[in-house]
């Protein structure tokens, strides 16, 4: 195997750090890494040759293995694209050469160590950043910190950066290795200096994949292993540093930090292109890089010890009671009014008979009613529910008695309105028709000719009275239709939903 190809990505230093958050677990103790003691390296190179017989018979026993609980899995969850539904389907003529499979065990075991074989490039600019970062050469440090001086200051700069970094760090190196320079002792009197001339004289550069099961396979599987570790760190501090402030889990907390954002919002777009905003990223670029320096971060360290550590518990404090004094919150839960009507139909006998409670008045003008649809309800008051999400906040119906105000705020016509007693809304009967007043049935034609004649026997015809849309009555001695209707209220609050149903 070859452990140290020149044509592959793998990050050949220290292993790529673990973040280790305040009241985070920390990580598991990590196997040794690469072989570097004597002992160790005296070992693999004698039992390297049993090593490849035993990652054979591994591989092989993993083939079996892949199979049995991809077998297992199929039995339990199913693992064919006709019983697993899509998260997005696709569209029919979409683009080609685009496929979503399913969850395959093979296939995922065949991804990862592809995936892994690939991930050094990853590994190897992480690493360089970290050590840039953290001074290991002071140097390279502060020309870093100079080029982004010279961005800050120059935007416009910003679109040559990538094209500078393909320039030297991409195919400069890639000429120098089609045309390395000759090789002279420093003794030699005849040492010259580089010289691009002349044919190319050594192969190209190019990027493979790492060889599975060798020491830069492993070398990935660490580090992977340790970003993983990282973002779980990461992930675990961000949620219990901005969820709990954010969720209104603590209503007072996150309304007071709602109304300092929307503060900050005005204040931003208000200020915003008045910022010196170059000086500012300048100013932050250049603390975070010095911040990386070791003997920065001892001085920081020892000050936040000293001085900011014993004040935190006084400032959370003092916020807490700020909060406490100045958000005020509504105590009490949001509460309705529902309405639900009383409806009750007159017998052949001429006696009223319960008939339902419905959420719609069943007036002689609406859909239902003219369509011929029956009134839909519950037959008791006890079967009434509230809506969805709400619960009753007082223990009784309550008669609704302003039965005129309903009736205005609805435009119903052709009833007759009770303002005393039990607040009965009647149909109004229509002796023509035989039915309700709101369907009226026109005159019949008058046979041409003859109505000019009956006209001039009669006389001017007096000028017909507007008659109201209802009519107040007490007694009722007149004849009504055979729908009468009541509206019964009460009050509902928002019903708490528990922890267990989100």
């Amino acid at each position: 195997m070859d452990d140290f190809g020149a044509d592959v990505f793998v990050n050949r230093d220290d292993p790529i750090p673990t973040i280790i958050l305040d009241g985070s677990t920390p990580p598991r103790p990590r196997t040794p890494d690469t072989p570097g003691d004597s002992s160790d390296v005296e070992t693999l190179s004698n039992q390297r040759k049993g090593l490849r017989g035993r990652f054979s018979a591994f591989k092989e026993k993993a083939r079996i293995q892949d199979q049995l609980i991809e077998k297992l899995l199929a039995q339990v969850v199913p693992l064919d694209d006709a019983q697993i539904p899509e998260d997005e389907p696709t569209p029919k003529g979409g683009s080609t050469g685009v496929a979503r499979p399913n969850f395959n065990l093979t296939t995922m075991s065949n991804n990862f160590r592809r995936f892994n074989a690939r991930i050094g490039v990853v590994f190897v600019f992480q690493a360089r950043a970290i050590r840039l970062l953290s001074w290991r050469k002071p140097t390279h440090t502060l020309s870093f910190l100079i080029i982004y001086t010279f961005i800050c200051l120059d935007p416009y700069l910003l679109p040559l950066l990538p094209l500078a970094i393909l320039l030297i760090a991409v195919l400069v190196p890639s000429f120098v290795a089609r045309h390395p320079a000759a090789e002279f002792s420093l003794s030699s009197e005849q040492a010259i200096g580089y010289s691009p001339h002349g044919p190319p004289l050594a192969p190209p550069i190019t990027v493979k994949p790492v060889k599975e099961l060798s020491r830069d396979f492993f070398r990935n599987m660490r580090d992977l292993q340790n970003c993983m570790e990282d973002f779980t760190q990461l992930h675990d501090g961000i949620i219990k540093l901005v969820v709990p402030r954010t969720n209104f889990s603590d209503d007072a907390l996150s309304s007071a930090l709602f109304v300092f954002l929307f503060a900050a919002c005005l204040f931003m777009s208000i200020a915003a292109n008045v910022l010196p905003w170059r000086l500012i990223f300048l100013a932050i670029g250049w603390a975070v890089t010095c911040m990386g320096h070791p003997a920065i971060q001892r001085q920081v360290q020892t000050a936040h010890e000293k001085h900011i550590h014993p004040q935190e518990e006084k400032a959370r404090g003092l916020v807490e009671r700020w909060v406490a004094r100045d958000v005020i919150l509504d105590s009490a839960p949001e509460t309705r009014e529902v309405e639900i009507f009383e409806l009750q139909h007159l017998s052949g006998a001429g006696e009223w008979e319960p008939w339902l409670f419905g959420a719609s008045p069943y007036d002689p003008l609406s859909a239902g009613r003219v369509a011929g649809d029956r009134p839909a309800g519950t037959r008791f008051f006890e079967d009434v529910r509230p809506p969805q999400g709400w619960e009753w906040s007082e223990k009784k119906w309550a008669l609704d008695l302003w039965s005129r105000e309903w009736v205005e705020e609805r435009i119903i016509t052709g009833v007759e309105v009770e303002t005393e007693g039990e607040r009965w809304v009647y149909d109004i009967f229509d002796e023509r028709a035989g039915e309700m007043a709101g369907v009226v049935e026109p005159p019949p034609p008058t046979p041409p000719g003859k109505g000019k004649e009956r006209e001039r026997d009669k006389g001017p015809s007096p000028k017909p009275q507007p008659k109201p849309s209802w009519q107040e009555g007490e007694d009722g001695d007149g004849r009504r239709g055979e729908w009468r209707r009541r509206r019964w209220v009460r009050l509902v609050k928002r019903k708490n939903i528990p922890e267990d149903s989100t």
